[in-house]
């Protein structure tokens, strides 16, 4: 396992001491290499707000949270490699008071606001098992976005185990969050979650690991509310692989020990997966008292060499008329992002 290369290094910056960010028009905030992303964050006074991240490579943790709505955090430069977030937390790092950060506290970037829209960034966490082989919290976050209305558009998300944590306000919401075009790799459970969440066009990479079993990881691990009638639905999308053919499995379900009602959700539709998932048998359990056949798995028109349907029982599919039910429409309501 290799530590990442996050490409703005590339562009000759470097972080410096962190400073508050600069203020440009009004409720506008911009960031450069030695400014602070939080302190900027940390400035916002309301709603509406929008924060422009220049091209650099920023170490820090950021928290957004819940009063500053309809934020839009951005990269200045379109390509989402410019202008990169990162930090190295995973669940068992240990806090200066000797506790941990558990599973959603190592997440890099965190958002608790509701009308989030986050574009043209690399959100990630670099930690490395290979460099700690004495924490077995081995959960590294790279974001933690709850709050309704959260829309992610051309954002790399890049870590290893639970890169992208998809949550909710309460056990009891139904917030929704919407994806298109980015690209998230990862190999353990790397979209998980309760959250309703739409991805389309995006890739999702499997990364390789230096392990002897299989499967060496699992793309999705939904843990939806059972009243929640949509978990997370990927459409136009397509799943690639830096490992060997059939060693990942597309998705197991979580049902939390707070939450065990839960009723994961996922559907995969109209998308191309690559050899990397094995398709004889795509699915597996996490916990043998909630086998993956009691969940809401399904799959509709998708295409590529990990899709091939070889034991159908095992590859549960849409109807045609059941298929209309899962867009991206149906999943967020009257939301238009």
């Amino acid at each position: 396992m290799h530590r990442r290369t996050l490409l703005a290094a590339g562009l000759g910056l470097t972080l410096a001491a962190a400073t508050p960010a600069r203020a440009g028009t009004r409720r506008v905030l911009h960031v450069h290499p030695g400014d602070s992303v939080q302190a900027a964050v940390d400035a916002v006074t309301g709603p509406g707000w929008t924060i422009v991240v220049h091209p650099g490579t920023y170490r820090e943790v950021v928290n957004v949270p819940a009063t500053a709505a309809e934020l839009t955090l951005r990269g200045a430069a379109r390509d989402p490699r410019a202008a990169v977030i990162v930090y190295d937390n995973a669940n068992g790092t240990k806090k200066p008071d000797g506790t941990t950060y558990g599973t959603a506290g190592s997440a890099t970037f965190t958002s608790a606001a509701p009308g989030l829209t986050v574009r043209d960034l690399t959100l990630a966490n670099d930690w490395l098992r290979a460099d700690h082989p004495d924490i077995t919290g081995t959960q590294a976050v790279a974001a933690c976005t709850y709050g309704d209305r959260t829309h992610f558009d051309n954002v790399r998300l890049l870590a290893h185990q639970d890169t992208l944590f998809l949550e909710t306000t309460a056990l009891a919401s139904f917030d929704r969050q919407y994806f298109r075009r980015c690209y998230i790799e990862g190999d353990v459970d790397f979209v998980f979650g309760r959250a309703t969440a739409v991805f389309e066009e995006c890739h999702f990479r499997t990364l390789r690991r230096d392990v002897t079993f299989t499967p060496k990881g699992m793309v999705f691990a939904p843990s939806t509310a059972r009243a929640n009638p949509r978990g997370i639905l990927v459409v136009r999308s397509r799943i690639t692989s830096g490992a060997e053919d059939g060693a990942y499995k597309l998705a197991r379900p979580w049902v939390p020990s707070y939450e065990t009602t839960a009723w994961p959700s996922l559907v995969v539709r109209d998308s191309w997966i690559g050899p990397g998932i094995d398709p004889v048998a795509p699915y597996t359990d996490m916990r043998e008292q909630y086998p993956w056949q009691t969940m809401r798995f399904r799959e509709y028109g998708n295409s590529g060499p990990g899709a091939a349907i070889t034991v159908p029982e095992n590859r549960p599919q849409l109807t045609p008329e059941e298929a209309e039910s899962h867009t991206r429409r149906a999943y967020l309501g009257d939301w238009r992002p």
